[in-house]
């Protein structure tokens, strides 16, 4: 049987038109957080920096604020075998 680990990145997009700030976030298996965003500033590169890092992405989904027009956030949920 196959055990597996889980982590969590999260992209955070806030801001209206050019007043916005893109953010990520790695939330590590054993419970950590580290902000990532100096590493790439889409999540193709994240997803795939992971992806090298033998993470395999599970699920997407997305959260969108448009009543006040200024919020985003995207949670990629990944997985790999435990070594």
């Amino acid at each position: 049987m196959v055990a597996w680990e889980y982590a969590l990145l999260v992209r955070r997009y806030q801001g209206q038109g050019r007043n916005f700030h893109v953010s990520f976030v790695w939330y590590a298996p054993d419970g950590s957080r580290k902000d990532i965003t100096a590493y790439g500033d889409t999540a193709i590169a994240h997803l795939n920096r992971a992806g090298r890092e033998g993470w395999e992405l599970v699920s997407a989904a997305e959260d969108v604020n448009n009543v006040q027009g200024s919020t985003e956030v995207h949670r990629y949920h990944l997985k790999r075998p435990l070594a």
